[in-house]
């Protein structure tokens, strides 16, 4: 940031030579925003386009990244007795103060990301013609379509307010613009406003158009980060017209869209995700927003060396975020642009379409976690998946070094991939909840019949080991449930799972299945058993299990209402719609992980709350778990503990 600040002020006429290279303050300024932007995860989708859960991880900013830094140095004390930590902040705070610093302290970079933010919320407004910004605006349009402007013709009508002349003295600054580079950046937009405006309407061939970008690029590459982000917002307010893609106008990608799709096709039915709908009826031009194929046609226009890797790195993630986002089939066609400029990418390309499905289809989400549970119990006929376990589940990569193209691509490891795809997060819980118990049931039915263990020699101790392998691949199946929401939302799912779709599971009725020769209560003890861990362990991952976590203060309210929840249904003032056995089954293993596992968690849950369930605890002739609920819940249970003891006699002691 600092160094951003001051090369971006500094007007590029002092150049230095380092090992034979000419550097500008322009050069410098660009490597060092570069770095910022992808320090910043400047390829987040845009507003529209991001889901409505923050994924881990998610919308970093450059404020965040300040908090970051400043927090790392009021912490310094805390960590006296972590050298290595101690080294990593020494050498992050050698060059700097040891004060906060905060985004005001760069205006120049502020004043950017400010109107980063206001083109990304709204189109453009406010060029004046006559001040410096529309001088500049004009002197890069002449430099970027200096040919056109030998014609006779003119860009500059297309902005709003502008003056439809430039004289002699603007053509020099054109051609030189010896101006600092944030003074270059403000007026980006507007440029990139008149280019697209000008090719919509005729005044601009879509040849000259990527070219024109190319040469704004290439004179400051920092520019690129304006380009991303205002095509980025265009495409998503719609109003653009559509380019076809016919290979006059603009590239063509028929010569190998059709294989695209088909292989898109082919991952995904490998995994178990059958989507009939991939291909484009007709035969008529693919086409994309007119913003999209500029982006796109700008991307491919580069050459593939070391100098523009930087470049291609900050566009192409995205460039990827946003044809995902785009209707169908707007990401083969860009894969299919990319895959003909370097083939030696296609399938890495081909395997990144792929998620594009998720994000357009929600049975292909569902059909995916269904597979992710088979292959981890080893329900699946597949090779890759036979045996079960994380193996199954994540697989060895992808690639076409097996034959006869792509090998099958693990369920889990294609939704690692695709699960920022998915718009709509909230409803992942009820999915999992509801295959959760699919896989509970399934898991049951694969248990020795009763009759077949009563014939046996060795009932007793065949039906011990059956069971117990069940429960070992029932707290699998909760495990992974708990991961798959924990990865798909993070705290905010988590959340959501607790307060309301476990409370709205139980409270709704539930039809029974066919249990496959096994009991009923068998099948809804474990479906109980298998709620509880996914609760715990979901919980575990958002919250912790001290203090510690950041999430940790977002705990009480949400554990609370739940517990309130159980206590309630306890006394029966709640009604309940799910089998008896596997509510008792729940409540059972609930308290017993918390008091077990987590038992710091109900030091800050309201004393009466925990006195309330282990009254209902003890309706149920469950008093040793109630005894230690309330052993575990801090001083202000010590009374009720003791009551309890002087109820339950010597016996209860025992």
């Amino acid at each position: 940031m600092p160094i951003c600040e001051a090369f971006g002020s500094c007007a590029p006429n002092v150049k230095w030579i380092v090992m034979s290279e000419e550097i500008s303050s322009h050069a410098v300024f660009s490597n060092a925003f570069t770095l910022l932007l992808k320090l910043w995860r400047f390829d987040q989708p845009p507003l529209e386009h991001r889901m409505d859960a923050v994924p881990v991880g998610a919308h970093l900013t450059p404020e965040y990244l300040l908090l970051v830094r400043n927090s790392q140095l009021t912490s310094s004390d805390d960590l006296q007795k972590d050298q290595s930590k101690i080294k990593r902040l020494t050498r992050l705070s050698s060059t700097l103060s040891g004060e906060p610093i905060f985004l005001d302290s760069f205006p120049k970079l502020t004043l950017w990301y400010r109107q980063h933010q206001a083109c990304i919320a709204s189109p453009l407004s406010g060029l004046v013609p006559g001040t410096p910004v529309h001088q500049i605006v004009e002197a890069l349009l002449n430099f970027m379509f200096r040919k056109i402007n030998r014609t006779g013709q003119s860009l500059t009508p297309a902005i709003s307010g502008s003056s439809s002349s430039s004289g002699p003295g603007n053509e020099d600054v054109s051609l030189h613009l010896k101006l600092p580079a944030w003074d270059i950046l403000e007026a980006v937009p507007f440029v990139l406003d008149a280019a697209l405006t000008g090719c919509a309407h005729g005044r601009l061939s879509p040849r000259e158009l990527a070219t024109g970008l190319k040469d704004l690029a290439d004179f400051l590459p920092a520019s690129l980060a304006t380009i991303v982000s205002y095509f980025s917002a265009e495409v998503t307010r719609g109003i653009w017209m559509l380019a076809s893609m016919n290979g006059t106008d603009w590239p063509s990608p028929a010569a190998n869209l059709a294989t695209v799709e088909q292989q898109i096709k082919k991952i995904l039915a490998a995994t178990g995700v059958n989507v009939p709908s991939l291909t484009v009826g007709g035969n008529s031009p693919a086409t994309l927003p007119l913003p999209l194929a500029a982006l796109v046609s700008l991307t491919i226009t580069y050459k593939l060396d070391r100098s523009t890797d930087r470049f291609l790195n900050l566009m192409g993630p995205a460039l990827s975020n946003l044809a995902t986002g785009c209707p169908w089939p707007c990401m083969p066609v860009m894969v299919a642009l990319w895959a003909q400029k370097v083939k030696r990418w296609s399938d890495f390309l081909v395997f990144s379409a792929s998620r594009t499905v998720f994000h357009h289809n929600r049975d292909a989400v569902v059909q995916l976690l269904r597979m992710c549970f088979a292959a981890t119990l080893g329900q699946t006929t597949s090779s890759i998946a036979s045996n079960g376990g994380v193996g199954a589940l994540l697989g060895h990569g992808y690639g076409s070094h097996f034959s006869g193209g792509i090998s099958p691509v693990a369920p889990g490891l294609l939704y690692l991939r695709v699960h920022r795809a998915v718009p709509n997060v909230m409803f992942m819980t009820e999915e999992v909840v509801s295959l959760l118990m699919h896989s509970v049931r399934d898991i049951a039915s694969s248990l020795v019949p009763a009759e077949k263990l009563k014939k046996s020699k060795y009932v007793r101790k065949y039906g011990q080991v059956s069971l117990a392998g069940a429960l070992t691949r029932v707290k699998l199946a909760a495990t992974l449930g708990a991961s798959l929401v924990w990865i798909t939302g993070g705290v905010v799912l988590v959340q959501s799972l607790i307060k309301e779709t476990l409370p709205s599971w139980f409270i709704s009725s539930h039809g029974t299945d066919p249990s496959g020769g096994m009991s009923e209560g068998l099948v809804a003890t474990l479906g109980g058993k298998a709620l509880a861990c996914f609760a715990v362990i979901s919980a575990t991952f958002a919250w912790g299990v001290d203090s510690s976590s950041p999430a940790a203060k977002r705990r009480s309210s949400t554990l609370e209402a739940h517990l309130e929840f159980v206590a309630g249904a306890l006394h029966g003032k709640i009604s309940l719609g799910c089998n008896k056995a596997t509510w008792k089954s729940y409540v059972s293993g609930l308290i017993s992980l918390i008091v077990g596992c987590t038992p710091n968690w109900l030091l800050e849950v309201d004393v009466e709350v925990l006195k309330s369930l282990s009254t209902g605890l003890k309706q149920w002739d469950e008093e040793e778990l109630a005894l230690a609920l309330l052993s575990s819940s801090g001083i202000g249970a010590m009374g009720a503990s003791a009551e309890m003891i002087i109820e339950g006699g010597m016996n209860f002691v025992r």
